[in-house]
């Protein structure tokens, strides 16, 4: 059985047409936040081409499994009766593959017109490339976003698939599902998030694109205030071979990080002296590599600049300041990062770890109404393992 759920939207209950990506990653979300949700996979057994074991499939976590075959009309009729319980269904087909299932909008809306219905595409449901196949970094070069990351000179730096899945994708559709579920609440209509990675990729750009119209940030990556161009926003090798960041922006740090390092301001050209950034860069430069990446660190504590360690994966859990604020939690030997944002009153939570395809399929049925009756004509039918 399911533990009580804790969190601001414990009671809601979410259906999840199991995906990869920022499906995945926008429900665990939402269950962090103490969402029911049941993941409706294929049948007990496929692990959905994934290299690893299950239990490591972190943006699973949190949600049980129910393993139906969608091919079988009596699956979708469950998963139907699901939706009618539900107060929302996330899904990240090709557009118009849920319809032909029977689970699109109008199939959903049929038995519970209240659903928030929430779609997650790269290219949207309607325009030219909705039906063409991509991935995050697809999404990213058709928006601006790949083409502005990166050094001067040099090629486009993939920021991993933080900005079009998750950031551009994940993190819109879980807004949109959220609003769309607020209005519902007042209305007693549903309707449909149409959340597209390239849309998402766009809004993210939204700052850039302004300062672009009024002529103040170059369309050459690497020679910008924030894209590594200004030598106060840059990362720095450090003697020991690593890696230290500064983000000295406003004056007041700028001046600050300069006494910091142990340079006079008389020293150093004007801060926003375009012509003389080389020039700074390099006194930067030979100033930070005098001492370790831990003594800066270390000695940055309470002065007052914008300067922190570079971290990999490893370090990160066990910098301090993470570990006291619990930043990163372990769950069955497995460390990951915790739920976010935080909530005074309703704090969220970890569900539970992730679970296998169709591992819970009759414990979770059970719980959403089904008899045994019906759970046996599931079996019969073979639309459940």
């Amino acid at each position: 059985m399911k533990p009580e759920a804790r969190g601001p939207l414990a009671g809601v209950r979410i259906v999840e047409l199991g995906g990869v990506g920022p499906v995945p990653f926008c429900c665990m979300l939402l269950s962090d936040l103490g969402a029911d949700i049941i993941r409706i996979d294929r049948p007990a057994g496929y692990d959905g081409g994934a290299p690893v074991d299950s239990r490591f499939h972190l943006l699973n976590r949190g949600r049980r499994s129910a393993g139906l075959d969608l091919k079988k009309k009596e699956a979708v009729d469950a998963v139907l009766e699901l939706v009618r319980a539900a107060d929302v269904l996330v899904e990240g087909f090709r557009p118009g593959v849920a319809e032909k299932l029977g689970l699109g909008p109008k199939d959903c809306h049929a038995v519970n017109r209240a659903l928030v219905y929430g779609r997650m595409t790269g290219y949207g449901q309607d325009g030219p490339l909705a039906q063409d196949p991509g991935h995050d970094v697809n999404y990213v070069s058709l928006t601006g976003v790949l083409h502005s990351i990166g050094a001067a000179g040099g090629p486009p730096t993939i920021p991993l698939n933080l900005a079009g899945d998750f950031g551009g994708g994940s993190l819109y559709l879980a807004v949109g599902v959220l609003a769309a579920l607020l209005e519902s609440r007042s209305s007693g209509l549903g309707q449909v998030i149409d959340a597209a990675m390239v849309d998402g990729s766009a809004s993210l750009m939204t700052l850039f694109y302004g300062l672009r119209a009024a002529g103040y940030w170059s369309d050459e990556r690497g020679t910008n205030r924030l894209d590594s161009g200004a030598p106060w926003y840059d990362v720095y090798e450090t003697a020991d071979g690593r890696w230290l960041s500064v983000g000295s922006n406003e004056a007041r740090f700028w001046r600050n990080t300069l006494r910091f390092l142990g340079l006079a301001e008389d020293d150093v050209p004007d801060q926003h002296d375009r012509s003389r950034w080389p020039q700074m860069r390099a006194t930067l430069a030979a100033a930070i590599r005098t001492r370790t990446r831990d003594e800066w660190s270390e000695s940055a504590a309470g002065q007052d600049v914008c300067i922190a360690p570079v971290l990999s994966m490893d370090e990160a859990p066990r910098h301090p300041h993470l570990r006291e604020r619990k930043t990163f939690v372990e769950i069955e030997g497995i460390v990951q990062p915790a739920p976010a944002p935080r909530f005074s009153r309703t704090p969220g939570a970890i569900q539970g770890p992730p679970t296998r395809p169709g591992e819970d399929t009759e414990d979770v049925l059970t719980d959403w109404g089904f008899t045994t009756a019906d759970l046996a004509a599931l079996r019969t039918a073979g639309a459940i393992a």
